[in-house]
């Protein structure tokens, strides 16, 4: 998906990628992260989003929920990160890493909910009354009052499967009611999710439903006595699409892609953001005229078309990557035609590291062409290896 930009945008990742590869310092099935384009990328970011009255919270999610570069990202200037589910607010907490915005895709199990808002979250999404309760009771022996968001669904809104949740739109004011007898936790604002999504069709980033439900429960609230603070739009946030979220009315939202420059919007490069990584694997075997590749790091909505195979003189060569089954395990990804085995394979397509199996593998100093190998973690955020002083 993202080749073409790859090579327009960080060539120089592709050559680092494969010669710690070469070194055996690399495993196929890895994630190779340039850090300082992350950091360049969330640096654009951050002043875009200053100009247009918008507060990030950094996504890690994507990028295996990786404390190294969370860390890094707090230095620029993010105030915190937001936590998809509880493993990943779990994962980052013991990191000392600043959770801003936890509940939002998944709720927080009970047994988290004590040692979370220890932890001090800003916002908290709840969907329901019955985890609102929950929150509020353990925050009231904190001695805390929790800051919440509400999350409010419709009909007509795209909810994304095995996402379904939120308060029936239709019964805002009987919510709200409800919540404010909790004393623990105090409503301060609203998200919903997908905001905003690609149009392949017509190369532009379009406002959804959830949007536009978003911003009538805001008014909703705001009707009902709630300051409210926080307009939480996350989904496609990126240097090209936070002026229309602050249009909008969008007070906060949540980048993630864009720090690695994989956005649909950058498919042939033209984006400010910069591909900042690649997968890279090797070919395994070939059977019945196809060469297949050591998987684990595929990702089923990744779009993946091209690949770049590294030659015995060292050079690319342009290869098909077929399509996956759905139903299978990616234990190995098909290309066309035959390339010889044990060959580097390079891959930059859109990915969510933490639903694989990958290694992910920081290095700095690509850029100034003294490439440094930070570190080395697993797909959950985990650290493998040391940094390599070779």
């Amino acid at each position: 998906m993202f080749i073409e930009a790859l090579k327009k945008q960080n060539p120089k990742l592709i050559e680092a990628a494969t010669h710690f590869w070469q070194r055996g310092e690399i495993l196929p099935d890895s994630y190779i992260i340039d850090v300082d384009q992350v950091i360049s990328n969330g640096q654009k970011l951050l002043a875009t989003a200053q100009v247009n009255g918008i507060e990030l919270y950094a996504m890690t999610k994507q990028i295996g929920r990786n404390p190294f570069l969370a860390k890094k990202l707090i230095e620029l200037g993010y105030r915190g990160v937001v936590a998809v589910d509880f493993k990943e607010a779990d994962t980052l907490s013991e990191h000392h890493i600043p959770l801003s915005h936890l509940g939002h895709l998944v709720q927080i199990p009970d047994a988290l909910i004590k040692p979370l808002l220890q932890a001090e979250p800003e916002v908290i999404t709840l969907f329901s009354l019955e985890k609102a309760a929950k929150v509020s009771a353990v925050a009231l022996t904190l001695n805390r009052v929790q800051p919440v968001l509400l999350k409010f669904t419709r009909d007509g809104d795209n909810l994304y499967p095995g996402q379904e949740a939120g308060f029936d739109f239709n019964k805002i004011e009987q919510t709200v009611t409800e919540i404010k007898k909790l004393s623990g936790i105090q409503i301060v604002g609203l998200t919903h999710f997908p905001c905003l999504l690609w149009n392949e069709e017509q190369q532009t980033t379009q406002i959804t439903p959830n949007l536009q439900t978003l911003m009538e429960s805001a008014r909703a609230l705001s009707s009902l006595g709630i300051d409210v603070k926080q307009i939480n739009g996350p989904s496609a946030s990126s240097i090209s699409t936070l002026p229309l979220l602050a249009q909008n009315g969008i007070t906060h939202t949540e980048p993630g892609h864009a720090f690695t420059g994989t956005i649909p919007a950058n498919q042939f490069g033209t984006q400010p953001e910069k591909i900042a990584m690649v997968y890279l694997t090797e070919v395994s075997h070939q059977f019945a005229g196809k060469t297949y590749c050591f998987g684990g790091g595929y990702y089923r909505r990744g779009n993946a078309k091209n690949a770049l195979v590294r030659m015995s003189d060292n050079q690319y060569q342009s290869a098909d990557i077929l399509p996956l089954d759905s139903s299978s395990i990616d234990y190995h990804i098909p290309l066309a035609g035959q390339f010889p085995i044990g060959s580097a394979v390079v891959m930059c397509f859109r990915t969510q590291i933490f639903a694989t199996r990958s290694d992910v593998v920081l290095i700095s100093g690509i850029s100034q062409g003294k490439p440094r190998l930070e570190g080395i973690y697993n797909s959950q955020g985990e650290w493998k290896k040391e940094r390599y002083h070779g």
